[in-house]
């Protein structure tokens, strides 16, 4: 005879040596309970799915933030596992009955606070934004803090009572849960899928990703119409949004074979708080472990590009971030292979040796306010707190709550005529390319070419790629201290990529590394098409000056004259070539390199800012026409390779 909800639930708050994951996934009715034993492996690809005898498994891990390493990119380490729940045993129990059998006492906190003030985050908002936005080191970041508290009640009971206090109080969560381990304690009701691979009975999976980013506190009273539009007008948050797509859309180009398409926007409308949101969609046929390596982990946790985020996150947080900003990875077996679901560990709380810590981060961008950015962390540390009593619930935040029967279900903000028009309108800036369904050109115009393109440390380049095949290309990738000079000399196009950092430099061997390959290519007279930081080296070896920008372009539109077309391109730098303002073309003696005179037309704004360069056999832009910001982005993009291939 089965266990009841109530002796199960009891067993596991008994045992202590039981490990156990509760589940309570978006739309479901039913909690899964997931028991098993523990395993730590080192490596992504070391996570069991195939038990001993060669059976598939289910397997359940919590990945931390330091396993981006695995990428490359440095992270404090702190030692968090790489942990695994074997499962042996799956339950599915109706939700009502879950809520009748787990504990509801409140849970007893004391010394209660962030670790860094508000003054302290404020400045190191206002140090991110001078110090790395404004030299050039990336687009967006997130910083954290954490909220801390002793607890004084066993680690078990305080999981199974906090994981109930989210069912009852949180709402448009993708996932709640509750996942015990030895000395390690998880209790979170996440909003944002990070990555899901699904079988559907071909070769391949279907590959989705949910950047959610731009948060809307709900003011007192609760949310209304006119102050949701109010926010869906902000430029701060839109922008923030359409950033992270971007970051998002270079790691789905990366593992799925179509590049990946965008739909929404949408609202995650949640009990505090609403964000906006997209879903990116396309197939891959990479394993499953290999699609959670290459998409570690969501920009909307880290920044972008992401290798650089991972260094400013290193420099300004003092601490190791634990399993903050990394997935709890759900692997499902199938018919073929096995399923993932991993959300993104955020709005969680962790207990380790009697300490409960609850992350928050704010995504910090050229415009940021510091104590705005101050009050978003805050905010997203109200939704976990508050529903698990932790400080006051202030039930009246729900947004959509009709007043005069409060034991309502909230009617849905996004469903109000001019809420959705808003969000829709938002599209109109956006690059087709990304939103439509990918099948080719009727005719690819540069078919048998070969492309190389040079990753300047800003995965912008599998964008590029993707969008360079879709010409006709064959196109192959290369990490910038890879490419020699036999692989530059063999490709009929060089593509020399974008990327962070400071192209005045004399002592980053990165950019020593562009100069070289701009110059070489531009002396023996072969294709090149350089792009943001690039660009911006080749002006530089064409004898332009560069200055850096008087408010840097990250993630900006705007509508430019490229060589005698109007095109709304996606900006992201911080630098710019100069030119007399008035200036179209160069003379060959004010661009004299050491490959000789080379003539050069100009495309430049009123003031003297160079948008794009074209000579023989070479062609650049300062925009990213890869970006979803660049409606007018692959045309402009066959126009210059038109002109360097000629």
């Amino acid at each position: 005879m089965a266990a009841s909800p109530a002796d199960l639930i009891t067993s596991l708050a008994a045992d202590p040596t039981r490990s156990f994951a509760l589940i309570a996934r978006d739309g479901a009715e039913t909690v899964e309970v997931l028991t098993g034993p523990i395993v730590d492996v080192d490596l992504l690809a070391d996570i069991p799915l195939t038990a001993a005898d060669g059976s598939p498994q289910e397997v359940l891990a919590m990945v931390p933030y330091r396993q981006v390493v695995e990428r490359g990119f440095v992270a404090h380490d702190d030692g968090a596992p790489l942990r695994c729940l074997i499962v042996d045993e799956r339950v599915r129990i109706p939700s009502g009955d879950v809520l009748a059998t787990l504990p509801s006492e409140d849970v007893p906190l004391a010394d209660a606070g962030f670790d860094i003030d508000d003054a302290r985050y404020a400045e190191i908002v206002r140090t991110v934004i001078r110090d790395e936005i404004g030299r050039g080191e990336g687009a967006n970041f997130v910083i954290r803090r954490d909220y801390r508290a002793t607890v004084d009640a066993d680690p078990r009971i305080a999981a199974l009572t906090w994981f109930r206090a989210l069912l009852e109080h949180e709402r448009g969560a993708y996932w709640t849960f509750a996942i015990v381990t030895p000395d390690h304690v998880a209790v979170g009701a996440s909003p944002e899928a990070h990555v899901t691979a699904t079988s559907d009975g071909s070769e391949s999976r279907v590959v989705e990703m949910n950047p959610i980013s731009g948060t809307f506190r709900h003011p007192a009273g609760g949310a209304t119409a006119e102050t949701l539009a109010a926010f869906l007008r902000d430029t701060k948050e839109t922008e923030e949004l359409f950033m992270v797509v971007d970051e998002e859309l270079k790691m789905m180009s990366a593992v799925c074979s179509d590049g990946g398409r965008i739909t929404g926007p949408h609202l995650k409308e949640m009990s505090r708080l609403t964000h906006t949101e997209y879903v990116l969609r396309g197939r891959s046929q990479m394993d499953p472990r290999d699609i959670l390596r290459e998409t570690m982990f969501a920009p909307t946790v880290t920044g972008s590009p992401m290798q650089n985020a991972c260094s400013v996150i290193r420099r300004h947080e003092t601490a190791p971030r634990g399993y903050y900003s990394g997935v709890a990875a759900l692997f499902t077996p199938t018919g073929r292979g096995h399923d993932l679901d991993a959300p993104i560990l955020i709005r969680t709380a962790y207990i380790e040796e009697g300490r409960l810590r609850v992350p928050a981060g704010a995504t910090l961008v050229r415009h940021s306010d510091p104590y705005s950015e101050v009050a978003e962390t805050h905010g997203k540390a109200a939704g976990v707190l508050s529903a698990i009593g932790a400080i006051p619930r202030a039930m009246t935040s729900v947004a959509g709550v009709d007043e005069d029967d409060p034991g309502s279900a909230p009617r849905r903000l996004s469903e109000d005529p001019a809420i959705a028009e808003l969000l829709a309108s938002r599209n109109s800036r956006l690059a087709p390319f990304w939103m439509e369904e990918q099948s080719g050109p009727s005719s690819a115009p540069f078919t048998g070419r070969r492309a190389l393109v040079v990753d300047a440390e800003d995965r912008f380049t599998t964008m590029l790629a993707h969008q360079l095949r879709h010409l006709g290309l064959e196109v192959d990738i290369v990490n910038w201290s890879d490419a020699d000079a036999s692989a530059i000399d063999a490709a009929d196009l060089v593509v020399a990529g974008p990327g962070p950092g400071d192209p005045r430099s004399e002592s980053n061997e990165r950019v020593a590394r562009l100069k070289h390959i701009v110059a070489s290519r531009l002396s023996s007279h072969r294709p090149l098409l350089a792009v943001c930081l690039s660009h911006q080296v080749l002006a530089h070896h064409l004898g332009l000056t560069l200055a850096p920008l008087s408010a840097p372009h990250q993630g900006l539109q705007l509508t430019v004259d490229v060589f005698g077309e109007d095109a709304a391109i996606g900006f992201y730098n911080t630098f710019t070539a100069r030119v007399m303002p008035g200036v179209t073309a160069l003379t060959p003696s004010a661009t004299r390199t050491e490959a000789g005179e080379v003539e050069v037309e100009v495309a430049a704004s009123e003031t003297g800012d160079v948008y794009a360069l074209r000579g023989s056999g070479f062609a650049s832009v300062q925009g990213h026409l890869e970006s979803i910001l660049s409606r007018d982005g692959l045309h402009t993009l066959e126009r210059l390779i038109n002109h360097a291939l000629a």
